[in-house]
């Protein structure tokens, strides 16, 4: 990350506040029997969070609480749009697999871009209990975090719902399509 940490302005800040306590109170079934007071004194205390929120949201993501973690008192977000966030897709992997395209190289990839707004990518065990929360990538795809030995033979792995099941598969790590991208997450 920068040296300098990305920050908003007060105004800002009221603006992406008031927007994931409307989300919050839309979506209850995200986060069952977590208050909002849990998550606003949690954000307080962690400004540096903000920017990385910020992020989640102008690409597309719509980040909303998943998980209250009772043990580190963290709130968990994910991005919860229906479809993989817009501005996030036609990305490869990681930044491995963009140095090893020859041509037709996209203009980034999935890991890069999460590291750059300060979230990761979402594990299959994550996207599978977002998928429990509600019905997402029906028409997209998202890139998740791939294990190590599935990455080191060129390959890595997606997720999307389609016929009503959750199908995570592979695909070499290089290659990207219009309708795949990336779903992140932050602890704050």
């Amino acid at each position: 990350m920068n040296p300098i940490e990305p920050r908003l302005s007060p105004a800002q800040w009221e603006t992406l506040l008031t927007l994931l306590q409307a989300r919050f109170a839309q979506h209850p079934e995200r986060h069952p029997g977590l208050d909002w007071a849990v998550v606003q004194e949690r954000l307080a205390a962690h400004p540096g969070r903000w920017w990385s929120l910020q992020e989640m949201e102008r690409t597309g993501g719509e980040p909303d609480v998943v998980e209250w973690d009772a043990e580190t008192g963290e709130v968990v977000f994910f991005d919860c749009a229906a479809e993989t966030p817009a501005g996030r897709r036609s990305l490869c992997y990681d930044d491995a697999a963009l140095a090893a395209r020859k041509a037709n190289k996209p203009a980034g990839s999935a890991q890069g871009m999460a590291a750059a707004m300060g979230i990761e990518l979402l594990t299959e065990s994550q996207y599978r209990m977002l998928q429990r929360r509600g019905h997402f990538d029906a028409k997209t795809s998202s890139w998740l975090a791939t294990p190590p030995e599935i990455r080191q033979r060129g390959g890595a792995l997606f997720g999307d719902y389609r016929y009503g099941a959750v199908f995570v598969y592979h695909n070499g790590a290089d290659s990207y399509y219009g309708a795949r991208g990336f779903r992140g997450v932050l602890r704050v």
